[in-house]
C-alpha cells in the first residue's frame, strides 16, 4: 500500500524551517519526502492548506498499565484525537515492569494509582511486556523501569531499608530492564516504597543509568514549599531539599537526569523556579545532562490525602475523632496551607466513590457551604467516605507565565502526564495539552513552531534514544500528525475536545480521518519501542 500527501506544509521534527513538499508513505515506513508529483501511489491526499509533523511523542506517561487492558482503545482515544502516535512510559517509579515470574509482592505494585485489574495478564520484564502489546494496542510504546516497582517487587512496601541481598536483586531487575530495551530508569520519590530509598541506595540506581547511557527520570520527594516529605515547615524550601538530593546523586557523573513535570504546587512555591533553574545550569556545567518536561495546565491530579499527615492517616476511626488529635491535624493543615499558599478552595474532587457522584467537579470550599460544616471537616468527611481513597484535581501548580518561559527554555519537553480514569472527572490534559502548546506558539506566547513542534517529536525521541521515530525523515516510521494551524490558532482550549487536528497515522495506517476513528486499525497499529 503506498499513499501520498501532497501539498503539505512539513514540520520535519529538527527544529528547522518548514518547508512544501510531499510525503510518500509505504506500508508503515515514509519512503520518501520531497517534490513526488510524478510518484505514483495507490491513494493520494491533498493537504494543501495543511502541515504535517512526525506524530507527537507524550514525553511522559503511565499508559503502560492501560496497554494491557482487555480493551485499550478507550485509553488511548483522547491522545490519538490530539495527535499522539507514541509514549514514554512507566514514569514516576510506577511502572507496571519491575518484577520476576513468581513475585509474591505484585499486589503492591501500582502506587496505589494503578492496577492489574481487566488486563490480559501481568509481564514483569520488558520481553514479555513487549511481547503482550507489539501489534496488540493503539499507540507506540517505551517503557521505563520503575525503581518503585522493582523495590516493592523484592521487599514489598515496608518502610525499611532492603537487606543487602534485596538490594542486589533489585538492581539486577532494572540492569535486566535496561537490557532487554528499557528506556531508562525512573524514580518515585513521593510514593511507596520510593520514599523510603536513601540516596546511597538511589546512586546505585543512577550508577545504572550511566553505565547504559539512559535517562533517569524522577518524581521528586517534593514539589512544593511545604509538604510531608519533610518535618520541618520552616527552613529551606522542601521542593529545593529534594533537588538537593538529585544533586547529590547526580554530581561529578554524566547521568542523564530528567525532572519530571517541572511544577511548583502551591502559590508560595513559585519562586523557586528561579533556584531551580539556577541548580540545573550548574550541574549542567558540570556534566550532568540535565533536562524537564512540563504540561500545559495549572492543575494536577492527585490522591484526597496528598496534604493528609501519615500519623493522623494510621489512627483508628476513635482515635481520629479525639478532640487532641483533631486540634493538632487543624493546626498542622492551618499553617501548610498558610505556608503553601493554597488552601480548600484549590481542591476539586474528581473521584470519591460509587453513590457519590453529587460531589464530583465541586471544592472542598463548595461542598462544605452546601453541608453546612468547616472545609477542614468537609475535607475529612471525604476522605473518610472515599476510603482515603478518593482522587482530586488540585492547583495552582503553576503560572501562564511559568509555561511560557518554560516553552523557551531549550531543556523542555512536552507531555502530559495523564491518564483516562473509569469514573468521574478526569484530568483536562488526556483532551487538548499538545494543541495547547501549538496554539501558544501561534498566537506568539510559546516557542517558534519549528521548535514546539520540536519539543514534541524529535527532541523526545533524541532524549531517550527512540529509534526511527521523531522525524519526517525517509525510512522512517510512518507516524504522521495533520493539523490546521488556522483552527489551532483559533480554537478554544479547555472545552475537554481536541481542537485543530485533522488526521493521525499509526506506522503508516490512518487511524483518525477528521473525527473518525477507525477502530479496526486500532486494535493492531501499535509497536513495543525498545531501546538499546
Amino acid at each position: 500500500m503506498r499513499h501520498l500527501l501532497k501539498h503539505a506544509k512539513i514540520y520535519d521534527g529538527t527544529g528547522s524551517d518548514a518547508f512544501l513538499g510531499d510525503i510518500l508513505i509505504e506500508e508503515d515506513r515514509i519512503a520518501a519526502v520531497g517534490s513526488l508529483s510524478d510518484v505514483e501511489a495507490d491513494a493520494v491526499t491533498d493537504l494543501a492548506g495543511k502541515s504535517v509533523s512526525s506524530g507527537f511523542i507524550d514525553g511522559h506517561s503511565h499508559n503502560d498499565w492501560f496497554a494491557i487492558k482487555t480493551d485499550p482503545l478507550p485509553y488511548f482515544e483522547p491522545f490519538i484525537r490530539q495527535g499522539i502516535t507514541s509514549f514514554v512510559s512507566g514514569n514516576c517509579g510506577i511502572s507496571t515492569i519491575g518484577f520476576e515470574p513468581g513475585c509474591q509482592y505484585t499486589d503492591s505494585i501500582g502506587g496505589g494509582l494503578f492496577t492489574y485489574q481487566n488486563t490480559t495478564g501481568r509481564y514483569g520484564t520488558p520481553d514479555a511486556f513487549f511481547s503482550a502489546t507489539d501489534g496488540n494496542m493503539p499507540c507506540n510504546l517505551a517503557v521505563l523501569v520503575g525503581h518503585c516497582s522493582a523495590r516493592a517487587a523484592v521487599g514489598g512496601i515496608e518502610n525499611r531499608k532492603l537487606t543487602a541481598s534485596e538490594e542486589e536483586q533489585m538492581l539486577a531487575i532494572l540492569e535486566k530492564a535496561l537490557q532487554q530495551g528499557a528506556a531508562g530508569i525512573s524514580l518515585g520519590l513521593m510514593y511507596e516504597p520510593g520514599l523510603y530509598a536513601d540516596v546511597e541506595e538511589l546512586k546505585k540506581v543512577a550508577a545504572l543509568c550511566v553505565k547504559y547511557n539512559k535517562p533517569l527520570t524522577v518524581h521528586p520527594r517534593a514539589e512544593s514549599k511545604v509538604s510531608m516529605a519533610y518535618p520541618e515547615l520552616f527552613g529551606r524550601s522542601h521542593l529545593l531539599r529534594a533537588v538537593d538530593e538529585l544533586v547529590e546523586i547526580s554530581k561529578g557523573t554524566n547521568l542523564k537526569l530528567h525532572y519530571s513535570h517541572a511544577i511548583f504546587v502551591g502559590r508560595s512555591s513559585f519562586k523557586d523556579k528561579e533556584e531551580l533553574m539556577r541548580i540545573f545550569d550548574q550541574l549542567r556545567s558540570e556534566g550532568v545532562d540535565v533536562m524537564f518536561d512540563i504540561y500545559n495546565e495549572l492543575l494536577g491530579v492527585s490522591v484526597i490525602t496528598v496534604i493528609l499527615p501519615v500519623w493522623y492517616q494510621g489512627m483508628s476511626p476513635e482515635e481520629r475523632k479525639k478532640p487532641v488529635n483533631r486540634v493538632k491535624l487543624a493546626a498542622l493543615v492551618k499553617a501548610t496551607s498558610m505556608l503553601l499558599g493554597f488552601g480548600f478552595q484549590d481542591i476539586q474532587v474528581a473521584y470519591i466513590g460509587p453513590g457519590f457522584e453529587q460531589y464530583e467537579g465541586k471544592t472542598v470550599h463548595q461542598i462544605a457551604q452546601e453541608e453546612g460544616i468547616s472545609d477542614l471537616n468537609a475535607y475529612l468527611m471525604l476522605c473518610e467516605k472515599s476510603n482515603f481513597k478518593g482522587r482530586v484535581n488540585m492547583g495552582p501548580y503553576t503560572t501562564p507565565e511559568i509555561i511560557r518561559e518554560f516553552e523557551n527554555n531549550d531543556r523542555c519537553l512536552y507531555m502530559t502526564d495523564a491518564w483516562v480514569e473509569d469514573h468521574g472527572v478526569q484530568n483536562p490534559a488526556i483532551y487538548d495539552c499538545f494543541p495547547k502548546f501549538l496554539r501558544d506558539s501561534l498566537l506568539g506566547t510559546g516557542d517558534t513552531m519549528p521548535n514546539t513542534v520540536r519539543r514534541m517529536t524529535g527532541a523526545i525521541a533524541d532524549r531517550f534514544m527512540i529509534p526511527e521515530r521523531g522525524y519526517v525523515k525517509e525510512g522512517y516510521y510512518a507516524d504522521l500528525t495533520v493539523f490546521n494551524e488556522d483552527l489551532l490558532r483559533n480554537g478554544m482550549p479547555d472545552r475537554e475536545k481536541p481542537f485543530g487536528i485533522e488526521k493521525v497515522f499509526i506506522n503508516g495506517k490512518l487511524v483518525l480521518d477528521g473525527d473518525v476513528l477507525d477502530q479496526e486499525k486500532l486494535k493492531t497499529s501499535g509497536s513495543a519501542i525498545r531501546v538499546f
